[in-house]
């Protein structure tokens, strides 16, 4: 699985996002052909290699016709995105990143999400950063992106909108519940469109994951900075393959006044809406109740859909969260061939290379209903008849 790290110690704007892609060997021709099936007019691109303090990195310049721009709302770039020849997937991604952006833009501005009108974010620039970013990282084969914790400046920024505090109120809303930090600078340094590109497209934030690293590139901002490089730097390699690395988010409630028939159904619920994990611990609470401390595991995105159901779900007045690593062995399904007929189970492979098979419940289960056999038998000749 190929995958990339951010390395945001300048902070990440649209364009750097796009330039360290480029650096990194996203052609720069095929990103030219893709961006002109747009219905989107009016402006030229051109690459050039730029110093930032004796580091060289790759700037996408793009040059839009002089006149006035016209104020986009998500109807219209609806229109742009689904009339360029891209990928459903990429489509699906692009529209997403930009109705994070107009949520909260509706609610600094008090407003629907269908009645914002983009203005810098709609501008024909930013409407090509976020579908070549996009583009690039599925042309490079990128299937996983972390990136580093962001650093902040401060002061103030000239927008449609007006003068406005640095980060921009709709760059720190789009930032909730991802680690950042004072940079010590009055500059922008994460911009609207780099803070929706990073918050949509990666999936952790932190330290570098384990990786072999193949490829580096270096996106180049346009300003100068006093104090560092102002580039985005990106590592783009193939993850260990005996061990993965991911954040994760821990939900927790104390359940002492619940139905306990409820509590399957809720289980349910949580899987059908991706929980990667979902217990029951038995616990005395005050007064000496019996209780259920529940806990749910999720993707850091998942977060407020997970919260909403156990709201809808059960009893409780209060959700405990926090953000979490975890390490994971490398699995994947597979068929094999069993004396029952073919038979889904998982392959894991250990740190030390090796691999092991182990049943899947569903499937054994299946078999042993249809063949009317224990299931403890399917299980074990899985187990014995597939060991590496």
């Amino acid at each position: 699985m190929k995958t990339a790290y951010l390395d945001c110690f300048s902070g990440i704007s649209g364009d750097m996002f796009l330039g360290a892609l480029l650096d990194a060997g996203l052609p720069f021709e095929a990103l030219e052909r893709t961006l002109a099936t747009l219905p989107l007019k009016g402006y030229g691109l051109e690459t050039e290699k730029v110093e930032k303090q004796h580091l060289f990195g790759t700037r996408l310049v793009v040059s839009v016709d002089s006149g006035k721009q016209a104020h986009r709302g998500l109807k219209e770039i609806g229109g742009i995105v689904e009339g360029g020849d891209l990928s459903t997937g990429a489509k699906h991604t692009i529209m997403d990143i930009f109705e994070s952006i107009a949520r909260e833009e509706g609610i600094i501005h008090n407003r629907p999400p269908g009645e914002v009108h983009f203005h810098e974010v709609g501008a024909v620039d930013s409407i090509i950063d976020i579908v070549g970013a996009v583009y690039g990282l599925e042309s490079l084969g990128i299937t996983s992106l972390s990136a580093s914790a962001l650093p902040l400046g401060s002061g103030f920024v000239d927008t449609r909108h007006g003068r406005i505090p640095v980060p921009a109120p709709a760059t720190i809303a789009l930032l909730k519940d991802v680690p950042v930090y004072d940079s010590g600078l009055q500059y922008e340094l994460v911009t609207p469109t780099g803070a929706a590109l990073v918050t949509a497209l990666a999936h952790s934030f932190g330290s570098m994951p384990p990786m072999m690293v193949e490829t580096v590139g270096y996106g180049a901002g346009t300003r100068d900075l006093p104090d560092r490089p102002n580039l985005l730097r990106i590592l783009i390699g193939r993850e260990h393959l005996e061990k993965q690395v991911e954040t994760v988010v821990l939900l927790e409630a104390n359940l002492d006044d619940m139905n306990p028939e409820w509590m399957g159904f809720l289980m349910e619920r949580l899987f059908e809406a991706g929980a990667l994990d979902v217990i029951f611990c038995p616990v005395q609470m005050k007064k000496n109740r019996p209780g259920v401390l529940l806990q749910v595991m999720g993707r850091p995105h998942q977060r407020e859909e997970l919260m909403e159901i156990l709201f809808r779900e059960t009893t409780t007045l209060g959700i405990r969260f926090r953000y979490s690593q975890r390490k994971t062995l490398r699995g994947e399904a597979i068929e094999i061939e069993s004396p029952w007929g073919s038979l889904s189970v998982k392959k894991v492979l250990g740190q030390d290379g090796s691999s092991t098979v182990m049943p899947e419940y569903e499937a054994c289960r299946r078999i042993a209903r249809e063949k009317g056999i224990p299931i403890r038998e399917i299980y074990h000749w899985v187990v014995s008849h597939n060991k590496s």
